[in-house]
């Protein structure tokens, strides 16, 4: 989160990107209620990419996007199922399986680019 924290004000952002610790699964929920958009990183996804999502929401201003990415070894299919029918959109982000904490880098970096001016 300070990483967050000086990167945003070394860029002159006005929001700074809220970093959570590791959750239990069962408090995920709970914890993106205020979230318009909700991505989980799935390396079994084969359809949705994140640059088609992002690209719906290209013209809305001030969107809150909460994203999942999950351990070494991926994410269980049943909690996947699990989380879209919790209005969550999986989402593929290439051939290549990032390592976990490499993801959250190329994530936020296609969410700007995407969807900032």
């Amino acid at each position: 989160q300070k990483i967050a924290e000086v990167a945003a004000k070394q860029s002159k952002r006005d929001s700074i990107l809220k970093v959570n610790n590791v959750i239990n699964f069962q408090n995920i929920f709970e914890n993106v209620k205020d979230y318009d958009i909700l991505l989980i990183a799935y390396e079994n996804e084969e359809e949705n990419t994140l640059k088609e999502v992002l690209k719906k929401y290209k013209n809305e201003e001030n969107i809150k996007i909460a994203v999942i990415i999950g351990p070494e070894g991926g994410i269980d299919e049943s909690e996947i199922n699990i989380c879209k029918d919790n209005k969550f959109i999986s989402i593929t982000l290439g051939k290549r399986i990032l390592r976990t904490e490499t993801a959250p880098l190329v994530i936020s970096s296609n969410i700007l680019y995407e969807l900032e001016d």
